[in-house]
């Protein structure tokens, strides 16, 4: 797999401005540094919440004015427009930790990490992925939309808005508002989510289901509301929870049954509660 320099000297360059931004937190108005973590929330709802439980894995239906709000929101993620992102994330599901994957934790916590986009896709990935069905994605014409104007949104959303804002409305330094609510802010959520891919797949219990890699893993849980909860996702994909419902920390479900509230979600598809416990206890690990 040949090597992709050009990204490796991108997210280079990226953390260590994300690094240096750290230097300027003492000296950034407390607002800023608000803002920066609730764009932080934003721009992980857009892959948790959209990418990933609506269009990945069609685990709940969205109405208009939501799918709009979580395309805008993953646009500021930019890890990816929806259609790429979901299509990658069908073909890890279907041939997970196989070379067919695209971030395959058996090759090691680097690659599955961070290393994965280091280098092109392995040809696996390329023709098995081939033989999925995408048409779904492309019938909503949200993701038509932002695919079709991707970079500018991702302009937009992931640099310009973060920065703009505390620079016009308290008067924060534009350097401190760029370094600070995009720099840093963006290279967390992206080391947040890339943690589900490897950490999650190698670190925790497996209560149900010790025969695949994904587990359960608290700290990826709390840095990524509510992902963590690995080896329940993996056993039940199509669960809109993406874990047991109940007391679990998994703001994303939270946020996906308060637009229920408001009527913007409808159709959450869940594991039933037989279901669960029956693979429990013929599949995990005994850990719960």
């Amino acid at each position: 797999q040949a090597i992709v320099w050009r990204n490796v000297v991108l997210m280079g360059l990226l953390h260590l401005g994300a690094v240096y931004a750290l230097s300027l937190v003492p000296r950034a108005h407390i607002l800023t540094l608000l803002w920066a973590y609730f764009c932080f929330l934003l721009t992980a709802l857009g892959v948790t919440a959209g990418a990933h439980r609506l269009w990945s894995h069609r685990s709940y239906k969205a109405k208009l004015p939501l799918r709009i709000f979580l395309a805008a929101a993953n646009s500021m993620a930019f890890q990816n427009d929806i259609y790429e992102w979901s299509r990658d994330h069908r073909v890890h599901h279907k041939y997970s930790e196989t070379d067919a994957d695209p971030h395959n934790a058996r090759r090691g916590f680097f690659f599955s990490h961070i290393g994965w986009l280091f280098v092109r896709k392995h040809r696996d990935v390329i023709e098995k992925g081939r033989k999925l069905d995408f048409t779904d994605l492309l019938d909503d014409p949200v993701v038509r939309f932002q695919r079709k104007y991707y970079k500018s949104s991702v302009v937009l959303m992931c640099f310009v808005i973060p920065t703009f804002v505390p620079w016009y409305l308290w008067g924060e330094s534009l350097w401190n508002a760029y370094f600070l609510a995009s720099i840093l802010r963006y290279t967390i959520s992206l080391n947040v989510t890339w943690l589900v891919n490897s950490a999650a797949h190698m670190y925790g219990n497996r209560p149900y289901d010790k025969n695949i890699n994904p587990r359960q893993n608290t700290l990826v849980t709390l840095g990524a509301i509510g992902e963590g909860f690995h080896n329940y996702h993996h056993t039940f994909p199509f669960d809109y929870s993406a874990s047991e419902l109940g007391l679990k920390f998994n703001p994303t479900t939270w946020f996906i049954d308060f637009m229920f509230w408001l009527g913007l979600v409808t159709d959450r598809k869940q594991a039933p509660k037989e279901m669960i416990q029956a693979r429990k206890e013929r599949t995990g690990d005994g850990s719960a």
